[in-house]
């Protein structure tokens, strides 16, 4: 073929090629109206915020509405019942953190059932027909917090955990902890554990308890962060000898990892979650978007169904604690944030 020729049946290819991208491409619009949902509980906790950020920007850039709703409760009660007055709406789509797994079962099957996708994120209802699961390795968040603190310590002391028993990745990540220093500290020993339930000031007392039963206690890991908020402070009437490790972040965190009143956190790629979470959302919706070589409609399932996403996690120190603050996030992108 002469030069010229070729040239010519390349650009025409190219042509073909970008007119068939820009017509697919088109696919990926939401209708007039189409609106999908966010559900949480305690919906003022700042974790939430840059989820939503990303959920919300993934959406609009697809033309979508979203809506931020839930409980400010910490009732799971309550949540099931904002979720059912989601589900009223007839949304498009719901991404739920649930608050328990086994009480959700129930109202995702529901929605599910009634053609209304469901994807979960950062704790799961995993024996539910939620299509999807968006979170961070929450066992590997465990064990990398305890290979933190076991470095901190310098392979020898005794330590404590304050929990929320109940909460499928809070109880995820302490075992994933307890399980990390069992296997690769034998010299650190596990002396109390708590049950906190996010609660600052359950956490304060518990500290002060553990404490005096166990004076050399050296380093504390739970697994969310309002009760690090007590721990902490307990932590610094005592002397500030006791190492706090907890998962995620907040403004009061951030100040406190600064000030080294906190020795860190582990904080989920919120965004991510947010942003995986819709796409999970709209390609469930549409399925019709989705031809993957399998028995999906032999057996009628979903073919967007993935059992997990994975969002990654950060490590928060001293070093990097001023890229997680919330309002300069927000300054930054020029938002509303939830209130959008």
């Amino acid at each position: 073929m002469k030069i010229k020729s070729l040239i010519t049946a390349l650009a025409a290819g190219m042509v073909l090629s970008t007119t068939a991208v820009k017509a697919e491409g088109n696919a990926f619009r939401c209708a007039e109206g189409e609106t999908y949902y966010m559900n949480v509980m305690v919906s003022g906790v700042e974790y939430w915020f840059p989820v939503y950020e990303m959920f919300k920007q993934a959406a609009h850039s697809m033309g979508c509405k979203t809506a931020y709703t839930g409980t400010p409760e910490y009732d799971v009660n309550k949540q099931i019942a904002s979720f059912d007055q989601v589900l009223a709406k007839k949304p498009a789509g719901i991404l739920v953190h649930p608050m328990n797994s086994d009480p959700f079962i129930e109202p995702i099957n529901r929605a599910v059932e009634s053609g209304v996708p469901v994807v979960t994120f950062a704790a799961d209802s995993p024996n539910s027909k939620r299509i999807s699961y968006v979170t961070s390795d929450n066992n590997r968040e465990g064990a990398y917090a305890a290979d933190v603190i076991a470095k901190a310590l310098g392979g020898k002391g005794e330590y404590g955990i304050l929990e929320n028993p109940g909460q499928d990745n809070h109880d995820k990540r302490v075992a994933a902890f307890i399980a990390r220093m069992a296997e690769k500290y034998p010299d650190i020993k596990l002396v109390a554990r708590a049950a906190s339930n996010q609660d600052p000031t359950k956490a304060y007392n518990a500290v002060l308890t553990m404490a005096q039963a166990h004076p050399d206690l050296g380093a504390l890991f739970m697994p969310e962060a309002n009760s690090a908020l007590g721990a902490a402070q307990a932590a610094q009437e005592l002397g500030g000898k006791i190492k706090v490790m907890n998962a995620d972040v907040n403004g009061k965190i951030l100040d406190m990892i600064k000030q080294g009143q906190v020795y860190g956190a582990i904080n989920p790629n919120q965004g991510m979650q947010g942003y995986m979470g819709f796409m999970l959302l709209f390609l469930a919706a549409h399925p019709d978007l989705i031809d993957p070589m399998n028995d999906y409609k032999r057996a009628s399932y979903n073919p967007m169904g993935l059992p997990v996403v994975d969002n990654g996690f950060a490590v928060v120190t001293k070093d990097n604690a001023d890229d997680f603050y919330w309002d300069a996030y927000l300054k930054r992108r020029g938002t509303k944030g939830i209130e959008e």
